[in-house]
């Protein structure tokens, strides 16, 4: 069982950055791939990042690539989101989410944990 807690999320303007972090709970969190997904209302949630179980290996979608950078730090459970050049269309809520498989990380319905969400709002 892992517990998720996403924090960090906030108000900002265009071109700026904002910091997510996942803090999580088990001990079994090094075995699990991280990702962090997003979803505005009226569309499905979709994948913006992935990190496998060492840290070495990252998965970016191609609206964020370049701009965001997923990490992780298995000694102190928690998985982060540096996002920088922040546009409008970034607005959304961002989640944190666990999958124990490491296959299909872009696929929602693979990952087995979630957390509750935290708000990013982008200004124009």
């Amino acid at each position: 069982q892992v517990q998720l807690v996403e924090s960090g999320g906030g108000l900002v303007q265009a071109g700026g950055s904002l910091r997510l972090s996942c803090a999580a709970s088990g001990r079994t969190f090094s075995s699990y791939v991280m990702g962090w997904f997003r979803q505005t209302p009226g569309k499905e949630r979709e994948f913006v990042a992935a990190i496998y179980w060492s840290g070495g290996t990252t998965f970016y979608a191609d609206s964020v690539k370049g701009r965001f950078t997923i990490s992780r730090d298995n000694a102190k459970n928690t998985v982060n989101l540096q996002m920088n050049s922040l546009k409008p269309e970034d607005t959304a809520v961002y989640y944190c989410a666990a999958n124990a498989q490491g296959r299909y990380l872009w696929d929602r319905y693979r990952y087995d944990y979630w957390g509750q969400g935290t708000q990013v709002t982008v200004s124009s």
